[in-house]
């Protein structure tokens, strides 16, 4: 016989199991939900920056006109693909200079560690390119505007892949933009969007520009080509001040305060057309000193293999002069 005291304890216990058993039931059934919340650490938490349309193309503005020229000792990685592999496919990287000077122009020498041997060395401007290759005695030209890719790793090689990445354009009032704030995880992001107008009044997608909002500095440039085609796909980081550096113009009178001019030191290139990414990690860096003419000057060693890079159809082997003059203009 059960005692009384016993019979309530016993029904206590399987009004408890009948309520265990219930709330399992419409966990599996998905009618109840368990929420885990996970306790950031305070340096977890990324203070996000706000900002406008308007004050962000305005900041680009500033940076565009911040920076006309450039000098700096790199580093050059190459990520992957195969465009470099031909040149430098024994090195992890490269250690090289760049030359850069508003709207265009530019020059990129590169070196083979320790020895400080040229491996290539590059010079375009708005018209074309000339690329000089020791090692296959090779002296490459070609028109800048090229944009069907080669078959031959060595002729997707561009400077002007490199001056796009430094010099961005100024966006005039009239820029076709779409404002988009862009979240993904714990990260956020301002985009700005620039449209283009084509035949028939079209409008087609031309850059993207994001900003991160931990600072709101530049953090990736996608440029688009026609028919909205990915060519360029640029990744900004550790942007620092550049010493002797500022934004504004000097007055008569009491100085103002100016804002000292940044610069990325990493700058991440992806080429999908072309097959290839390479990484700059810029070393040493001097912005606006004067480059003379001459530095952008790359006349064609005697002897070299000169290759026209465009002019033969697509499928078929460049046209080969060996021996031609020096300092033929493409």
């Amino acid at each position: 016989m059960i005692a009384l005291g016993e019979s309530k304890t016993l029904s206590k216990y399987q009004r408890i199991w009948t309520l265990l058993l219930a709330f399992l039931a419409l966990h599996a059934a998905g009618c109840i939900t368990i929420k885990k919340r996970t306790q950031l650490k305070k340096e977890e938490i990324l203070t996000q920056l706000v900002s406008s349309e308007a004050d962000l193309l305005a900041s680009y503005n500033r940076q565009v006109r911040a920076v006309q020229s450039l000098q700096a000792t790199v580093d050059l990685i190459p990520s992957t693909g195969t465009t470099y592999s031909g040149v430098i496919e024994e090195y992890h990287d490269v250690n090289g200079f760049i030359l850069a000077q508003r709207p265009a122009t530019v020059r990129v020498i590169g070196q083979a560690p320790v020895v400080a041997k040229n491996i290539f060395d590059m010079v375009a401007d708005e018209k074309g390119f000339r690329i000089y290759i020791p090692s296959k005695n090779s002296f490459l030209t070609g028109p800048t505007a090229l944009i069907r890719p080669s078959k031959k790793p060595l002729e997707n090689l561009r400077p002007q892949h490199v001056v796009e990445a430094l010099f961005w354009p100024e966006l005039t009032p009239i820029t076709n933009v779409l404002f988009e704030q862009f979240d993904f995880n714990v990260s956020r992001y301002y985009i700005l969007t620039l449209l283009r107008q084509v035949e028939g009044g079209r409008l087609e997608l031309a850059r993207k520009i994001w900003y991160n909002r931990v600072d709101l500095q530049v953090w990736r440039v996608q440029l688009f080509g026609a028919g909205g085609l990915l060519d360029s796909d640029i990744m900004y980081s550790d942007w620092q001040p550049v010493p002797g550096s500022a934004n504004g113009t000097a007055s008569a009178g009491p100085a103002p305060a100016v804002e000292q001019t940044s610069f990325p030191r990493d700058i991440r290139i992806w080429r999908p057309q072309d097959d290839y990414k390479l990484e700059i990690k810029i070393l040493k860096l001097t912005l606006n000193e004067p480059i003379t003419p001459d530095k952008f000057v790359l006349e064609q060693p005697a002897g070299t293999t000169l290759v026209h890079v465009g002019d033969e159809p697509s499928g078929t082997q460049p046209g080969v002069q060996p021996g031609a003059q020096p300092g033929v203009q493409p």
